[in-house]
């Protein structure tokens, strides 16, 4: 979320300054405002914290150019000024725009993060290093933001929060409550391993699916030219001389007829929804309804739920450490898990449930129905027994283990309907195209003036 900085002044004349988080400018004048009639005093001005570019020289030295976060020029200034610099400019970077880094480069800082740690390296040495040594620009500044606050003894879990759009939402809450929790080395280690586990599942899904996904392109738009253009111009002849058609035959030419007559109103009907199902999906609602039916996808939907309950489950045993404490535990794991659905069902049944009523943790899963039967009965036993934190752990193994092995068998599965699709798709373009052959017009005189082609089927 990007910073704000809010200034007013008191019904007295005493100026109000304070700085805000918010995920836009308009949410943050919403917040502004309400501070200011909580506290009663009138809100002047919202402004962004900004990227400055400058450029500065030493005495005779090279000029020196950069980058700094500030709310305004003047603090930037004045800052270089007090390191003894001459500005040259200072100028606001107004298309600030960052991609989010590529899987590798997170799992690859995670990772390196981890194996200094166990190393026993200070830690903001290490995230020293690793911001002289990051390529990516995006994420080269979030840990170097990171870094600064961290120096200036902010909440970690703040810090590392505020730059979930660029680490992702389970790396940010995992490696934010690293600090706080007493095993970090423990709780880095443990994202790595996921992070790489999932980098590599991708990777597999892409090279896998990239060909077939690519043929199925290719042969849509080839069907769409056929059925459009080649194939009417050379049955359309037998329809002009009042030949009988094959079944097949007339069907494609009223399919092919369609197509040329309504061919923007098509395009529109696909294009219009899918801008709208886009935009819709991008909400909050429209996230949380995507979630919940996602893991009714064949064969890659159990697989995302399981996934879901491993990642709750890890965070939930790297932060766990006694039931006094598993209601903020419980909350963060949800945030964590990596769907929206999930995570309403925990805060809004899960919680109320143990706050209000008392209710164990696994009357209180249970209850959400987001949760395995096998979940419910490990953490059932886990609750008898007194070691709810091992529990977790041994279900994010076991579901690590199962999900793993049977990723390969569902892109396999995925492989095996995409080749059927062309299949099928080639073989009724090769007998409609065959179909052609048989076509004999009723009138002798007729095969002088008609001389039939068959039309060269696509392969």
């Amino acid at each position: 979320m990007a910073e704000y900085r809010i200034e007013g002044v008191t019904s007295g004349g005493k100026p109000v300054q304070g700085v805000l988080e918010a995920e836009s400018t308009h949410s943050a004048k919403q917040k502004a405002s309400q501070l200011a009639q909580q506290r009663k005093f009138k809100l002047l001005h919202v402004i962004p914290r900004a990227t400055w570019v400058y450029k500065v020289q030493r005495g005779t030295e090279k000029p020196v150019t950069g980058e700094q976060k500030a709310f305004s020029k003047a603090e930037v200034q004045e800052a270089l000024q007090k390191m003894g610099y001459r500005v040259i400019y200072v100028q606001r970077r107004f298309l600030n725009f960052k991609a989010r880094p590529p899987a590798t480069e997170i799992v690859t800082f995670v990772r390196v993060s981890a194996d200094l740690i166990r190393q026993k390296l200070p830690f903001n040495e290490i995230m020293q290093l690793l911001v002289n040594d990051i390529q990516n620009r995006s994420l080269r500044e979030a840990v170097k933001e990171i870094n600064t606050e961290l120096k200036q003894g902010k909440d970690s879990e703040k810090a590392f929060v505020k730059h979930e759009a660029v680490l992702g939402r389970f790396t940010a809450h995992m490696l934010g409550l690293a600090s706080k929790s007493g095993n970090m080395a423990e709780i880095y280690e443990s994202t790595a391993k996921f992070l790489e586990r999932q980098a590599e599942f991708k990777k597999n899904l892409k090279s896998a699916l990239i060909t077939p996904l690519i043929t199925l392109a290719v042969l849509f738009g080839a069907v769409v030219y056929y059925v459009g253009y080649i194939f009417p111009a050379t049955a359309g002849l037998f329809r002009k001389f009042n030949i009988e058609l094959p079944p097949m035959t007339r069907a494609t030419l009223v399919i092919s007829d369609f197509l040329t007559e309504n061919i923007v109103l098509i395009l529109l009907a696909m294009l219009v929804p899918t801008v709208l199902a886009v935009r819709f999906f991008a909400t909050e609602k429209g996230r949380l309804i995507m979630d919940q039916y996602i893991w009714k996808m064949p064969a890659m939907g159990t697989l995302l739920h399981k996934t879901s309950i491993e990642i709750f489950c890890r965070v939930f045993y790297a932060l766990y450490s006694g039931a006094g404490e598993n209601i903020e535990v419980i909350r963060l794991a949800a945030e964590a898990c990596g769907n929206k659905y999930m995570e309403h069902k925990i805060k809004t049944i899960a919680l109320p449930l143990m706050i209000q009523k008392g209710a164990g943790i696994t009357e209180a899963f249970e209850a959400t129905g987001v949760f395995t039967k096998t979940a419910i009965s490990r953490f059932h036993s886990g609750a008898e027994t007194g070691t709810v934190k091992n529990t977790a752990l041994q279900l994010a193994e076991y579901y690590e283990k199962e999900t793993t092995y049977k990723m390969k068998n569902a892109i396999d599965y995925i492989q095996l309907m995409i080749s059927m699709i062309i299949m099928i798709v080639l073989t009724a373009l090769t007998i409609v195209s065959s179909e052609t052959a048989t076509i004999r017009p009723k009138n002798p005189a007729m095969s002088q003036v008609v001389e039939v082609v068959p039309v060269r089927p696509i392969s």
